[in-house]
């Protein structure tokens, strides 16, 4: 198989309604009905507990109206009954609120507009075929699990085995007519009138008894467990206001999509990290949670430790050909319940990826300049340093000193960067790059991954290895320069192949080197000039691929189409090599297209030009909510105000640049120190308060980790 990916889709999931909390999802129809044959479900740790899930009343199918979602694991869907007799408008209208949880739980509502009473016959088909996600994903349902079905009172348990594999759920239907097909109601509702139930579905693999309820009904007296979780999740996390409705619109989204996505590790349940996004990648991803961490840090910091320490866990030990694991080396993504063997290298933990091992070194950087507590770091440390030898023993596939990708068996990922669809790396001529390959943004991690520790070391008083690091930084830069910068093109080469041949075509991976600061001063400005092009800047974003190379195609999953956390990372190199305008620019479009999907950034959108299409036009199979989309828009704001922190160093630092457009910016409640401040932006004059002792302010930008090894001299102690 190619890779899970874009390229093996079950298809366009089309009109859908997805929720999401932590690691369970629901996707269905707009009228709140699910289908097996279709990508819908319920799905618990990565299996579909629910694939059949359909309401009719009086043998009618619900015409769907209008489906609202009230928070990310909650939806109001409403429909109406046809009438039997023809006629066009009906009297009877059925409300579906839903909340996804440990499974489901539904309040089916039937209103009566009519000056009769109406009888009612609602009629729910349940099925279970417990597939694996990858089953799903893929539309190809490769087992036939031995089902059982038993009716007490009014709950239904299905119960199904495979091989030596057992699953179950239990639908409670209080005062339903309960078979083995599903459940039934007979009701008159009054003219004028109403008729309510509630009906959950719950995961269960014992026979014996119902587990503990997983569901409190919400009304005017208690909160739901998720709106327990996202009352907290909100009292932590910083409170905004803009004068820009829109934008704050986005941003609250964001946080909003950003609690939900957040999951437990279960041997720690103290440790919470940020799910890659739904419906497909409600898991552990290293480089999709290690990037949400990063760009969430002024929200929420401890997703990055939780995210570190998660990954830290799962460090890879051996040499595994089919997992992919090598010492040292930072996991691509973990599976919480795969037992089809669809997986990427058949397991369950998957550690074909190249850049997530450099970030992970990257992130405890960050994490040590946002004030966690010293032993906290010097916890990580070691795993620091065994990334290191991983990308020295490991991930240098040739001894050339680049860290290259070649996967090791036909079951992993082709593509091994954050492009890992099977056809993402190509040269200009539209011909597909052979490995080991080295991505140019992958080198530019690996010289911050470089810089990280050398400042880690320096902190810890280890002045000679964090000399020695910051030399092999700098030299290290140098060799990137020379030979991945094309002077006849103006711009780096998105990687050289396995014969170590640059790859010549024009792509978005060099504006990640803008941001790890690996890009010569002298070459930055053709990178920029590059970037901006008609051919690469769409309109709502800078595309994956140049619309003047061989592979572009507007409607691909990476080869010209627009992501929007490549673009906040494009964007915050831009500040930091000085281009305002650009950077704003890529902010404003970003954030105007989120205006088109009710303040959400996508997955990815399709790369036609706005000239084109007045509209951003979506990918038929994009992941919403996503991870690092959901943070995006909280990075480009975060990089426009250039807000940052050095805890070690005594410094906040905020050097606005925000468009005249975004108005002005309240802050209360920001994490910072231990303590919560408060920021005021007005025509971009920064005003902080409330800073814990020892924390000054500064305006202007926070040193670079190259600024800091540069002042200490310690390339010169090397």
């Amino acid at each position: 198989m190619a890779g899970w990916n874009a390229d093996t889709a079950a298809g366009p999931l089309g009109a859908t309604v997805t929720l999401v909390e932590g690691s369970s999802f629901c996707i269905s129809l707009p009228n709140g009905d699910i289908f097996p044959e279709h990508p819908h479900g319920a799905f618990f740790l990565d299996t579909r507990i629910l694939s059949g899930w359909r309401l009719t009343v009086n043998g009618q199918a619900i015409e769907p109206l209008a489906a609202e979602t009230k928070e990310p694991y909650r939806a109001l869907l409403a429909g109406r009954i046809p009438r039997a007799d023809g006629y066009a408008d009906s009297p009877l209208i059925v409300e579906r609120l839903r909340e996804v949880g440990a499974g489901i739980q539904e309040q089916v509502t039937v209103r009566n507009y009519s000056v009769e009473p109406a009888e009612c016959l609602m009629r729910v088909e349940v099925e279970a075929d417990f597939a694996d996600l990858f089953e799903v994903k893929e539309a190809r349902i490769q087992r036939r699990w031995k089902e059982t079905r038993e009716v007490e009172g009014d709950t239904l348990s299905i119960r199904s085995v495979w091989q030596d594999i057992r699953k179950g759920i239990l639908v409670q239907a209080p005062g339903a007519e309960v078979t083995p097909e599903g459940l039934a109601y007979r009701v008159t509702v009054a003219p004028h009138g109403q008729w309510s139930t509630v009906l959950t579905v719950v995961p269960s693999s014992e026979a014996a008894s119902p587990p503990p309820p997983s569901f409190v009904h919400t009304d005017s007296e208690g909160l739901s467990p998720r709106d327990l979780r996202r009352k907290e999740w909100v009292e932590k996390i910083p409170e905004l206001h803009m004068t820009n409705r829109s934008i704050e619109r986005t941003l609250r989204r964001s946080y909003d999509d950003l609690g939900a996505l957040r999951i437990e590790d279960p041997n720690h349940p103290e440790r919470v990290v940020v799910a890659a996004g739904a419906p497909w990648f409600m898991t552990l991803f290293g480089r999709d949670s290690l990037w949400a961490s990063i760009m969430a840090t002024a929200v929420d910091p401890s997703l990055a430790l939780g995210t570190l320490q998660t990954l830290a866990d799962r460090q890879g030990s051996v040499v595994d050909p089919m997992s992919e694991e090598e010492p040292g080396k930072i996991l691509h993504e973990v599976r919480l319940d795969v037992s089809s063997g669809l997986s990427l290298g058949g397991k369950s933990v998957y550690y074909g990826s190249v850049d997530a091992t450099p970030l992970f070194v990257i992130v405890i950087g960050v994490i040590s300049r946002w004030g966690f507590a010293p032993d906290t770091i010097a916890a990580l440390l070691p795993h620091a340093d065994r990334a290191l030898e991983w990308m020295a023993d490991y991930g240098d596939k040739d001894g050339d000193g680049f860290v290259e990708y070649q996967r090791l068996n036909p079951q992993g990922l082709i593509n091994q960067g954050w492009k890992d669809s099977w056809d993402g790396i190509n040269f200009a001529n539209g011909k597909m790059a052979e490995g080991p390959i080295a991505l140019c943004e992958v080198q530019a991690y690996v010289y911050d991954a470089y810089m990280a520790r050398s400042w880690l070391a320096y902190d810890a008083g280890d002045v000679t290895f964090a000399a020695e690091l910051a030399e092999k930084a700098a030299q290290f830069k140098k060799r990137f320069n020379e030979q991945f910068w094309m002077p006849d093109r103006g711009y780096y080469a998105v990687a050289l192949d396995g014969k170590k041949r640059q790859v010549d075509a024009c792509a978005s991976n060099m504006g990640h080197c803008l941001w790890h600061g690996i890009v010569d001063e002298d070459k930055a400005p053709l990178v920029v000039e590059r970037l901006m092009s008609p051919e690469m800047f769409s309109g709502w974003g800078i595309r994956t691929l140049a619309s003047d190379m061989g592979a572009y195609n507007p409607a691909s999953y990476h080869n010209g189409s627009v992501w929007p956390h490549d673009n906040a990372i494009i964007q915050a190199g831009l500040l930091r090599y000085g281009f305002v305008a650009e950077a704003q620019r890529i902010s404003t479009a970003l954030l105007e297209a989120a205006d088109y999907s009710d303040g959400r950034l996508p997955e990815l959108f399709c790369g036609f030009s706005r000239e084109q299409f007045a509209e951003p036009v979506p990918y038929p199979t994009a992941c919403s909510p996503q991870a690092w989309a959901a943070t995006t828009p909280i990075q480009l704001v975060t990089s426009l105000m250039g807000y940052d922190a050095h805890v070690s160093r005594g410094g906040v630092w905020l050097d606005p640049v925000i468009p005249e457009s975004y108005g002005d910016l309240h802050i209360t409640n920001a994490p910072m120190a231990g303590g919560r401040i408060t920021i005021d932006i007005a025509n971009s004059v920064p005003i902080v308060q409330n800073l814990p002792d020892g924390m000054v302010f500064h305006q202007g930008h926070r040193p670079w980790m190259a600024e800091l090894v540069e002042q200490e001299g310690l390339r010169r102690k090397a």
